[in-house]
């Protein structure tokens, strides 16, 4: 727990250990010995490069420090510029045009990378880079050894060649991903996030005109936002092709700059973009090599600081940029940012909710919409927007249905006229908020395997509100808001103005049983608030309100007990279990009949009654019927997301943490459980909350029957 003098754990001023490596104690330690550091948990090895080797030994890497690959190497030469970042031999674009478009934002820079920081003495080898990850700020710490081959840096390589904090950047977000093979492809958001903590968003070139997309990327500049570009490229085989004029198909460039300039008596918008390889430059209209700055002031050519030379950064029209670029990458620090330029928007503050979850197969991966049996099992959680915060004039956003929703399953479809509709309805809406989910921990070893998210939104009627939804509630109510088709992205969000009430948010992979980790974060306006969806569990479960035994299982438990039974009158486990598949005409094993006895009042025999014995068959076909009732397919097994409702059948409300829990223990890992195991949950359970109820110790009490069974649930 930080203390009151010291920032809260995970923030940009106190962040994250990453690996429990603490810079200035290493640092401290390295200096003492007089050695530069080498860091173990990032070997200088090639299961750190994360990709082949290349057979051929005239490649092979060698790892040297800087000094090692320039006599006179440096951290940082002069000052921080878009120019100083190469690609190297990495499909890791994306992430270096996020880094050049964060060097022109120096405040954001110095979050990611501290400054004081130099290979002059005192050198130690040693240095510490800081990035954004689900919520938290987390300190990196890496030596200075860099792959190369042939005498040159493998991987990023600023234009100044003796210059190093890209490439140790670099190297610091691969120990981060796990290995330099980790960082091939990718969106540019991802690395725009990473950087600053914001919120990374694309915007078609096409929905705007080019004057409108000018001033707007001009102004989301001047609010502190990171800009990139790309051309869509229309297949594989198009990613990496060079267009006629100079440009890559599938590449990220970042955008640096907006300006106007005078061509005569015309004026002209222009972009500046770099490509992050350095080289290989757009060769139209006010580029370079035109002719168009031939004619212009020098004067007005210092303005904007042209530079006349293949460093990857050139000038191109607002025109040429809207006809040959398809999608911009915007990352804001703010959502006010978010806003259109032309909307009138004054600076708010905005609170921010967090959450952490997971999708568990079996448990809580529900998959989309389209699968209604188990979309409810899905994590949700509660949203509560209390205060208006937006005039009625104010723009809405893009309208809310998409093509998933045309094709869920038993919508109905959504005709043109209604959704004129719905967006006027939306525009007269007065809350504001923006909600973002991300995956977690999809980048592993040489692969990225990002899941199809996507995230609804719905509101709760007051007599619901602070009740886990079931599975009818989904049938019978459309979401309000939501992310769009489901995108196999790092992150999806949308801004919403709902009216002010209660709402659940519920984060979905598109198919059932994907596991995944994810994070949730939504911004708000005034006093609304996140919070998971929890509630305690309860039963109802009485074996007395099962129906009553039957004439002929009555008969058989007589004739069983009268030739089987001792002079007690009372079974042990292995006649019981021989009784009980009798009847039910089931393959109990013995450990589950173990478990049912020990479920009982015996007094601590492993024994039954001939009136325990015929109260628990009895129990046993509700069970049956039950359990048949949720095996549709008539498997002999039932799906684990009907678990939940099964249990509530029989009387016990239990949420997803002890579901999970349950499948775990009785399912091992498997997704289907079989009728024993549903008699194990219920027995489980059964003997726990008899015992929670018969829990005298106050303190016990006060923790609650949730962490009880949870206590007690593995054992």
């Amino acid at each position: 727990m930080a203390s009151d003098n010291q920032a809260p754990l995970g923030s940009i001023e106190n962040p994250k250990k990453f690996l429990d490596q603490d810079f200035d104690t290493l640092l401290e330690k390295c200096l003492k010995a007089g050695k530069p550091f080498s860091d173990p948990t990032f070997p200088a090895e090639q299961k750190s490069i994360g990709m082949p080797e290349d057979p051929n030994p005239a490649k092979a890497i060698k790892w040297k420090r800087p000094k090692e690959i320039s006599g006179d190497a440096v951290f940082v030469e002069d000052t921080i510029g878009t120019t100083d970042i190469c690609q190297g031999q990495l499909g890791d674009c994306w992430l270096l045009a996020a880094l050049s478009s964060l060097t022109i934002h120096p405040q954001l820079f110095a979050k990611v990378v501290p400054s004081n920081q130099t290979l002059a003495e005192p050198y130690a080898g040693i240095f510490h880079f800081r990035f954004w990850q689900y919520g938290e700020w987390v300190e990196v710490v890496v030596d200075d050894r860099l792959p190369v081959r042939e005498g040159r840096l493998l991987f990023s390589y600023s234009r100044t060649h003796n210059e190093f904090w890209s490439a140790l950047v670099e190297k610091a977000y691969a120990k981060l991903m796990g290995s330099y093979g980790s960082l091939k492809g990718g969106n540019i958001s991802e690395g725009m996030e990473d950087f600053t903590g914001g919120i990374a968003y694309s915007l078609p070139v096409k929905s705007h005109t080019p004057a409108v997309l000018w001033r707007s990327l001009g102004a989301s500049l001047s609010r502190g936002s990171l800009l990139s570009c790309f051309i869509q490229a229309q297949s594989y085989r198009e990613v990496g092709q060079v267009t006629a004029d100079g440009l890559v198909k599938g590449h990220a460039y970042a955008i640096t700059d907006t300006d106007k300039v005078k061509a005569g008596q015309d004026e002209v918008l222009l972009l500046r973009l770099r490509n992050p390889w350095g080289f290989i430059e757009f060769c139209g209209s006010w580029s370079d090599k035109c002719k168009e700055w031939e004619v212009m002031e020098q004067s007005e050519k210092e303005r904007i600081e042209l530079k006349l030379q293949e460093d990857g950064e050139f000038w191109i029209s607002i025109d040429d940029f809207s006809k040959t670029f398809n999608v911009v990458e915007l990352c804001s620090v703010s959502p006010d940012s978010l806003d259109d330029v032309d909307t009138p928007s004054t600076q708010s503050t905005w609170t921010i909710s967090e959450h952490k979850g997971s999708w568990v197969p079996g448990s809580t991966a529900g998959g989309s919409r389209k699968y209604n049996k188990s979309f409810w099992k899905n994590p949700q959680f509660q949203l509560v927007l209390r205060e208006q915060d937006q005039d009625e004039e104010e723009e809405d956003e893009e309208d809310q249905v998409d093509e998933e929703d045309e094709l869920d399953e038993g919508d109905e479809v959504i005709t043109e006229e209604k959704k004129k509709a719905e967006k006027q309805k939306q525009r007269a809406k007065h809350c504001t908020v923006l909600v973002e989910l991300l995956q977690k921990n999809r980048r592993q070893k040489d692969k990225t395997n990002f899941l199809y998210i996507g995230f609804h939104v719905y509101k709760v009627p007051p007599e619901m509100q602070g009740a886990c939804l079931s599975r009818n509630f989904f049938m019978q109510n459309r979401p309000v808001g939501r992310s769009g088709s489901y995108k196999a992205h790092r992150g999806v969000w949308r801004k919403l103005r709902l009216d002010p009430g209660n709402y659940i948010i519920v984060g979905s992979t598109y198919r059932p049983n994907q596991p995944g980790e994810f994070f949730i974060r939504i911004f708000s306006k005034i006093r609304n608030t996140l919070g998971g969806q929890d509630f305690t569990c309860s039963s109802t479960y009485l074996p007395v309100s099962s129906p009553p035994v039957s004439t002929e299982d009555r008969t058989k438990v007589a004739s069983t007990f009268d030739e089987k039974a001792g002079p007690d009158d009372r079974l042990d486990a292995e006649e019981i279990t021989k009784l009980f598949n009798s009847v039910v005409d089931k393959d109990l094993p013995l450990e589950t009949c173990r478990q049912i006895i020990f479920g009982e009042d015996t007094e601590g025999r492993a024994t039954l009654s001939r009136q325990q014995a015929e109260t628990l068959i009895s129990d046993l076909r509700n069970l049956q019927s039950i359990f048949i009732k949720f095996d549709e397919d008539s498997s002999g097994t039932m799906n684990l997301f009907e678990l939940s409702m099964a249990l509530e059948a029989v009387g016990m409300r239990c949420d997803n943490k002890v579901v999970q829990f349950l499948s775990e223990r009785f399912a091992a890992g498997e997704l289907q459980l079989p009728f024993h195991g549903f008699v194990s949950c219920v027995t489980r359970l059964r003997k726990l909350f008899a015992l929670f109820e018969a829990e005298t110790n106050q303190e016990v009490k006060n923790r609650g029957i949730n962490a009880w069974l949870l206590q007690f649930m593995t054992l």
